[in-house]
């Protein structure tokens, strides 16, 4: 068994054998300790002599680890112990690694502590890893890490979780997409297949349509230099179309459901997008449709914004405008989405103009220097 293997195996074991530690009244915190623990004693152990069941075996090295750490407590140990070895039925693992999740995200925790704990809790990732791939340093991670395991440990274990708060840190690991030696993307959508595998709802069969759909056009998102491309300009030829096909597939499977809910509504919007055997084949009309749903389901001023550029696709840059003007120009890439209807419109030192200012509020040096570009390339129009 290599390295490459034994991790991605303890990565997948992680959350169960955490599960059951808590579930047998560990506190969470301790119990994540000695997981980890755990975890690092797998790796030193297992390329030379792999257990044959590799789960009981991190079940009884975490519970004895939590045990020793606790071991001032003889009268809980002595009880503890008599459980030990007590086989775990499959069904109680699937019903501890769900509330796993829901306790990581649980509304008491900010967004940035609940992805990181996520990521180590459910993921398996080390504080160095999730450090790396937020480009922090590790001793920071590990602050914010440990206050969100000592807020979690005032939670009981068995407080009904919300879903669309799980989706939506899952949905934020996903949006992080990579840095570091840790591909988030990636990782968002194997704990979300997780998830998926336990729960049986349709916003969480959307959220993994959605980024399937998404990481399908990974590859084209960029030049070769690291400049970003826009979808319009992406070569479709290596867009990933197994990954498509699997993402239409669960689509359609939650639609048909008739229960909707806003990961569908986008999942739904970028199979169109995918759909689409050229930008100008795209069906735009069905798009603003799409988006006419999510703007009911969200009440989001960021959909409003996306939804105007479907409008000025479908209906001309002036519809589009239209639409614009009645959204706040504050909003995130607000001067962008008006740059580019208004170049779409014919006006286009208005439009360099706006580029420009959307650059300064870029939010990332890829996009900021795309939108540099963008005003430098009408300028010279001019």
């Amino acid at each position: 068994m290599t390295t490459l293997m034994d991790e991605t195996l303890l990565r997948s074991l992680t959350p169960g054998v955490l599960g059951i530690l808590v579930r047998r009244g560990a506190e969470f915190a301790a119990a994540e300790d000695a997981v980890q623990d755990a975890l690092v004693e797998a790796l030193r152990v297992w390329p030379a002599d792999p257990p044959r069941d590799p789960k009981g075996w991190l079940v009884t090295v975490a519970w004895r680890k939590f045990l020793d750490a606790t071991r001032a407590e003889a009268a809980r140990r002595r009880r503890e112990e008599a459980v030990a070895d007590e086989p775990v039925p499959d069904a109680v693992a699937v019903d501890d690694t769900l509330h796993l999740y829901f306790l990581c995200a649980h509304p008491s925790l900010t967004p940035s502590s609940a992805v990181a704990l996520t990521l180590r809790a459910v993921g398996g990732l080390t504080t160095r890893q999730i450090a790396q791939a937020y480009l922090v340093p590790e001793a920071t991670m590990a602050q914010r890490i440990s206050r969100a395991k000592r807020t979690v440990s005032r939670v009981r274990f068995d407080q009904p979780g919300d879903v669309a708060t799980v989706l939506r840190v899952l949905y934020l690991v996903f949006n992080e997409g990579y840095s570091g030696d840790v591909d988030l993307a990636a990782e968002a959508i194997r704990l979300t297949r997780q998830l998926a595998a336990v729960i049986d709802h349709p916003e969480v069969a959307g959220l993994l349509a959605l980024m399937l759909l998404h990481h399908a056009r990974r590859a084209s998102r960029t030049a070769a230099d690291g400049s970003l491309v826009p979808l319009a300009e992406q070569d479709r030829a290596r867009w990933d179309t197994r990954l498509i096909a699997e993402g239409v597939e669960i689509l359609q499977a939650a639609l048909a459901r008739d229960q909707l809910g806003e990961f569908q509504a986008q999942a739904a919007i970028a199979a169109l997008h995918a759909d689409a055997p050229t930008a100008a084949e795209t069906d735009w009309v069905q798009i603003v449709e799409w988006y006419d749903e999510l703007v009911r389901l969200t009440g989001s001023p960021v959909v409003r914004l996306n939804r105007a550029v479907a409008v000025g696709e479908a209906d001309g840059a002036r519809a589009g405008l239209a639409e614009l003007a009645q959204l706040d120009p504050g909003l995130p890439r607000y001067p962008a989405v008006a740059a580019y209807l208004h170049e779409r419109d014919g006006d286009l030192s208005r439009a360099a103009v706006l580029y420009a200012e959307a650059a300064r509020q870029a939010p990332t040096l890829a996009e900021r220097d795309h939108l540099v570009r963008q005003a430098a390339r009408l300028n010279a129009r001019g």
